[in-house]
């Protein structure tokens, strides 16, 4: 357990299309929180800025921290890899800044695995609805089958795995979703923990997962009907 000076650590995770980025850029700018800048292999964007952004590197670099044990966390995410510098965490924390986090499930896992002395608060996000999910994950990629397909496997990977968080928010209003956790993090540094309905969001994840199942089938037999017919 963290002292009164050290900081604390907040993960943020979520299946992709959920809006977590939004809030953590949110949670940061508007608290004592620094954002954990990763390392990735990825290609950098449209105006994303080394050292900003990411440390973008090549994956011989990479494979070289991993060997050298400088991640505190790291994963495979669409065939590229994402890493936090466990150096400049620690640091941070020493000197009294909270650092939050936005990764996926198996960075969450590995940094709880570590048993560290500051605090660790972990926070699943998920999104509202149907229609959202659609326009968030699909919608962008409808044309491309490829990319499709695997956005919603990825989905199917990922959202399994929200029992394993503190707390769970759908974000179906960003400022409710931007409250909630913020209330949730202030109450949790002081040691009081506040408990959210699981079965609602068990009822949630299940009909998105059914809606993705069908999504899944048609994009199946989409492909089958077309391979049919040439």
């Amino acid at each position: 357990m963290s002292d009164n000076n050290e900081g604390i650590i907040v993960i943020l995770s979520s299946p992709s299309g959920a809006g977590k980025t939004t809030l953590v850029k949110e949670i940061s700018s508007k608290n004592n929180f620094s954002i954990s800048i990763s390392h990735t292999t990825r290609k950098p964007r449209n105006n994303e800025i080394d050292g900003v952004h990411y440390y973008f590197v090549n994956e011989e670099k990479f494979k070289k921290l991993i060997t050298n044990n400088k991640f505190l966390e790291y994963a495979k995410v669409f065939n590229n890899f994402y890493g936090s510098s466990e150096d400049v965490v620690f640091n941070k924390l020493e000197k009294g800044q909270n650092v939050i986090f936005d990764i996926d499930w198996q960075g969450t896992e590995q940094i709880k695995k570590r048993k560290l002395k500051y605090k660790i608060i972990t926070i699943f996000i998920l999104p509202p609805s149907r229609k959202e999910l659609f326009n968030r994950l699909l919608n962008r990629d409808l044309n491309d089958e490829k990319n499709a397909m695997e956005r919603m496997k990825q989905f199917d990977e990922d959202v399994v795995h929200w029992k394993n968080y503190d707390l769970v928010v759908i974000n179906d209003n960003f400022k409710k979703c931007y409250d909630k956790i913020i209330g949730y993090i202030n109450s949790n540094k002081n040691n009081i923990i506040e408990n959210y309905d699981k079965s609602e969001i068990s009822k949630h994840v299940l009909d998105l997962l059914k809606w993705l199942f069908i999504m899944r089938t048609y994009f199946i037999i989409s492909k089958i009907t077309e391979i049919l017919r040439s």
